[in-house]
């Protein structure tokens, strides 16, 4: 079992930059596949990125793709979100989550930082 910490949120300017940190505690980090979802009230989670255990293998979610950058720090049991170029509609609470392999969605999640862009 793994557990998450998110921090990094808070208030920003559209344009502006944030970046989320994911703090892991377990004996395993390094054999998850670390994701980012993010979601708003009265809608589905979004999801917004993911990372190998490896960090070989990356994806984004289309409404994040070139604004976005995940990584991971094995040692150090972090996986980080640096968002750039942000708009409102980037505002959401973000999550922090790890699954024992890519395509099972066996997820456990962090209790989630709130990320707002102003206009």
């Amino acid at each position: 079992q793994v557990h998450l910490e998110e921090s990094g949120g808070g208030l920003v300017q559209a344009g502006g930059s944030l970046r989320l940190s994911c703090a892991a505690s377990g004996r395993t980090f390094s054999s998850y596949v670390m994701g980012w979802s993010r979601q708003v009230p009265g809608k589905e989670r979004e999801f917004v990125a993911r990372i190998s255990a490896s960090g070989g293998i990356i994806s984004y979610g289309d409404s994040v793709k070139g604004r976005f950058t995940i990584s991971r720090d094995n040692a150090k049991a972090t996986v980080d979100l640096e968002m750039n170029s942000l708009k409102p509609e980037d505002t959401a609470v973000y999550y922090c989550s790890a699954r024992t392999t890519w395509s099972r969605s066996d997820d456990y999640w962090g209790q989630g930082t709130q990320v707002t862009v102003t206009s």
